[in-house]
């Protein structure tokens, strides 16, 4: 059996000495292919892999069709929108990803996006605390369980709005829900967007429901960048000027917002999340032991496709 893991943002080498165990205890050969430079190397590389490890690595048509003996993706991550569910489902792949093993680190940089945010991105100015403030957290999964947490050690009043996560679990978390989006931004001051990138969600974070929230606001993306509406928000932060935003995925409008919105806007110049030491081991573990449980027993716990 073999395993492939391309990387073209590869993992720490912990990582993948961690990968290798998993996977030679199995009785598995590791394939790597890091740091690829174009697609005809990952196109070159799958043709004989039984498995695929990926990060934000695209799978797509091209590489299943390469991809004669792949019977299974895992995604190290939370987020699985750079697989083509619908291809692999069609070539016969499960699909996976490894939720909850990012969750934590993505959650401590929301929050010190927050802090940065705030402080008014620590220019020498009186800014404010987070103690005392509404956050509304948009969906109640794995990391924004993690976000409720570490906010309420800061002293903040959390709410929580996710239509597949029931009143029970929020409550036991101790966190308020809420039951509309809409609701959600009328009484947060923060909002902290944890929403995958799904048809349903693309461009939903709009003008409509961006202008609803309160004086003094500030919209948290660690998400996905296909949430915002770019041009809704460049509107809204034109018309609001105590309006901030601040997300680890560089909008397609970064430049502009710049120039508009110097001192009320900041993206990091990749995605920030899962780039802790913890996280790039954690899922990178979790996906080879989601593979040899596949081929082991058959578990398919974490399929995203059908």
């Amino acid at each position: 059996m073999k395993v492939l893991v391309a990387t073209e943002k590869p993992f720490a080498k912990v990582a993948v000495d961690g990968i290798r165990q998993v996977l030679e205890e199995a009785g598995y050969e590791l394939a790597l292919l890091e740091k690829y430079n174009s697609r005809q190397l990952l196109l070159e590389a799958v043709a004989d892999a039984d498995a695929l490890i990926i990060r934000s690595d695209v799978v797509d048509a091209e590489v299943l069709d390469a991809a004669k003996k792949l019977k299974i993706i895992v995604r190290a991550g939370a987020g699985y929108d750079n697989i083509d569910l619908a291809a692999a489902t069609s070539h016969n792949v499960v699909a996976m990803n490894t939720p909850g093993q990012n969750s934590n680190a993505v959650a401590e940089l929301a929050l010190g996006l927050m802090v940065f945010a705030i402080r008014n991105f620590y220019d020498g100015t009186s800014g404010t605390e987070l103690k005392g403030k509404t956050l509304g957290i948009h969906a109640f999964g794995n990391v924004g369980r993690n976000v409720a947490r570490i906010a309420k050690g800061f002293g903040m009043n959390v709410i929580a709005y996710d239509a597949y996560c029931s009143d029970e679990v929020m409550v036991a978390a101790g966190v308020t829900p809420v039951h509309s989006a809409e609701e959600l931004y009328d009484k947060a001051q923060i909002v902290s967007l944890h929403i995958p990138a799904t048809a349903e969600t693309k461009q939903s974070i709009n003008y409509n429901l961006l202008s609803r929230m309160p004086n003094n606001a500030l919209l948290v993306n660690t998400a996905r960048k296909e949430v915002i509406n770019e041009e809704d928000l460049i509107r809204l932060m034109s018309e609001r000027n105590d309006f901030k935003y601040v997300t680890d995925i560089m909008p397609a409008s970064d430049h502009k917002m710049h120039e508009l919105f110097e001192e009320r806007y900041f993206s990091t110049p990749k995605k920030m999340g899962a780039q802790t030491a913890e996280a790039n081991i954690n899922a990178g573990i979790a996906a080879a032991r989601q593979i040899v449980d596949f081929f082991v027993n058959g578990n398919t716990r974490f399929q995203v496709n059908k």
